[in-house]
């Protein structure tokens, strides 16, 4: 991690941190103002991606530079998007007046902020996409939403990616184009570290909810050839004018509860919660009760079949039980020590009297196009703070938006969990608690706020049918659901809330559409889907570049998506080799950037620091 900036990209030594996954160099630092690119036409293409030295502004008071409004492909297929800010540290360039305004930058390699200088300083990116939103570029600048960042001595890349909210009749915004965006602002980057200070090895990107679905993807899909042709696409820096490559790897993701492994999300959904409720789609006698029961064993099914394991090597399976769904093995056990940890971890760092509350989401400032956002604003919708959905749900804790309730000893606290029925035993001498299983925290902490269908609903009516869609249409991608589908029709057709217009051969039609690089709906959504390039089970394994820095925090009583989600990216990412994962679930916090102490801005600049030592 300390290679001089002058010899990150060579071919010979290019990321070494990426070292032991036995896979090829990639990365190359520009030694030319021309990138090699190819245009939305599809035919060869020769752009300017050149950062001019001359045109950075000056916060004087606050000595930082920066530009803005920088595009970062030649052929840019959605202007108003892709485009990128780039924020500095003064202590790290020398600036000249130009006398316009302007000034002319060189890198003072002398210079140094919090022990970083212009060779090491990391270099992150914010994903505020909740929801797979778009996050719009900075058109301003904003000194307040960076300050941490340059206290702290990063660069601070704010670029400008498409989502599901920025479909227009120009271009659309589906994935995988948020992701792809974010790769070719990553390659703009490398194309031009000669002239910028930071280490190009130490790349970080973090957001939450999409965002951090979007960075964990973009962490785990290092120079994957899927994205090749949709890079190609809008002109992104493919190589250098020497025809070396150019790598999107990068070092590290800090991601707050990321909504990923979206093919298998229904039956995870069902698995994990739906199959412990009763009321509304999931009532007896509806279909969709039915189609819960079967997701949730089929959850189980593709489980054995993944090829997890725990640090200790064990298998992790699911099998059978007399009570619910696959509720007995050794992946039902760890699920059950993971909630476990979570709430003793709660209670090692709770001091009493408690009053439990939530905390801030990552998302855009309302209205979005402002300076670098930080956290906070207004979600997109299909997003609430506290991962609440209208219309169900169990808020942070159990506890209402807003509550006042005061638990004044451990005790009483544990006494509130349990209810009318008892899952959790307390022992006060050891300050520990312990869990029946499953069925009783989901019940007291974590009911369902989506209906059965959560991520690929029958009506294509989910975020999660535009994000894989095309344009404004939503689109059927989970082949998984669509087996459940077909293998039970003739059973759901005789209960109540069936429709022909449901079935199976309708989602066949949705997988053969494709989009305006050819892409079907299936490939989009194993593009998106983490676990593809990390497990040996799945046929990505090997050819994409991961990072080897990982943090990943998630509120353990969210009704926004399963806690296997996080769980299973986690035990992939432990499993791989080479990969350092901080990784935890955050007891009494639901949809939101969740901590077990702290603020999330601050342990996210404090773990880059030490992933950067």
């Amino acid at each position: 991690m300390d290679l001089s900036r002058r010899s990150l990209f060579t071919s010979a030594i290019a990321f070494s941190l990426f070292s032991g996954l036995g896979l090829t160099a990639c990365a190359s630092r520009a030694s030319s103002n021309t990138a090699s690119s190819t245009g939305a036409s599809g035919t060869a293409a020769t752009g300017s991606l050149a950062l001019s030295s001359a045109g950075w502004s000056h916060d004087a008071e606050n000595d930082v530079y920066y530009q803005i409004g920088l595009n970062y492909v030649t052929s840019p297929i959605a202007p108003d998007y892709e485009t990128l800010g780039i924020y500095v540290p003064g202590a790290y360039v020398t600036g000249i007046d130009n006398g316009d305004g302007t000034h002319k930058v060189t890198v003072n390699t002398s210079g140094s902020v919090n022990g970083f200088t212009p060779a090491t300083a990391p270099v992150v990116l914010p994903v505020n996409t909740p929801g797979y939103a778009s996050q719009k570029p900075p058109t301003q600048y904003s000194y307040d939403s960076i300050s941490e960042y340059m206290a702290a001595g990063f660069i601070y890349v704010h670029a400008g990616l498409r989502g599901k909210d920025s479909n227009t009749d120009s271009y659309v915004g589906n994935a995988p184009w948020g992701v792809t965006d974010l790769k070719a602002a990553v390659r703009y980057l490398r194309y031009n570290s000669a002239s910028l200070p930071g280490s190009m090895d130490r790349i970080f990107v973090f957001g939450h909810s999409g965002g951090g679905a979007q960075s964990s993807v973009m962490g785990v899909s290092g120079d994957s050839p899927l994205y090749t042709t949709y890079l190609e696409h809008l002109g992104a820096a493919m190589t250098s004018s020497d025809g070396t490559a150019i790598s999107d790897a990068i070092a590290g993701v800090m991601a707050w509860c990321p909504i990923t492994s979206l093919n298998v999300g229904n039956a995870a959904y069902e698995w994990n919660m739906g199959q412990f409720a009763s009321s509304g789609t999931r009532a007896e006698g509806t279909w969709t009760a039915a189609y819960s029961k079967d997701l949730a064993a089929a959850f189980a099914e593709t489980v054995n079949e993944l090829g997890l394991t725990d640090s200790k090597g064990t298998a992790l399976k699911l099998e059978r039980s007399s009570k619910g769904v696959y509720l007995t093995g050794s992946y039902y056990d760890h699920v059950v020590a993971e909630i476990t940890t979570s709430l003793n971890n709660f209670l090692a760092d709770t001091a009493f009297p408690y009053t439990p509350s939530s905390r801030q989401m990552a998302g855009m400032e309302p209205g979005g196009g402002g300076g670098p956002s930080g956290q906070g604003g207004t979600p997109p919708s299909g997003e609430t703070p506290g991962g609440q959905n209208p219309g169900g749900g169990q808020p942070p804790g159990g506890e209402s938006s807003g509550s006042s309730t005061t638990y004044t000893t451990v005790e009483e606290y544990i006494a509130y969990l349990n209810g009318e029925n008892l899952w959790v035993t307390y022992d006060s001498a050891s300050n520990t608690a312990t869990i029946t299983g499953l069925q009783g925290f989901v019940t007291s902490q974590k009911n369902p706020s989506k209906d059965v269908g959560a991520f690929d609903a029958p009506d294509r009516s989910a975020t999660e049918n535009i994000v894989m869609g095309k344009g404004t249409q939503g689109l059927h991608f989970s082949k998984l659901s669509r087996d459940v589908l077909a293998a039970n029709e003739s059973t759901y057709s005789s209960l109540t809330g069936w429709s022909d217009d449901l079935a199976a051969s309708t989602w066949d039609s949705d997988f053969a559409t494709t989009d305006e690089v050819g892409g079907d709906v299936l490939s989009r959504a194993q593009m998106y889907e983490p676990l593809y390039y990390l497990l040996k089970s799945q046929s990505g394994q090997g050819s994409s570049r991961v990072a080897p820095n990982w943090r990943i925090r998630s509120g353990i009583t969210q009704g926004d998506a399963a806690s296997t989600v996080e769980i299973n990216l986690a035990l992939a990412l432990q499993a791989l080799g080479g990969t350092k994962v901080d990784f935890a679930t955050v007891w009494g916090q639901g949809h939101t950037m969740a901590e077990r102490t702290g603020d999330g801005t601050a342990n996210f600049i404090s773990w880059v620091k030490e992933a950067s030592s």
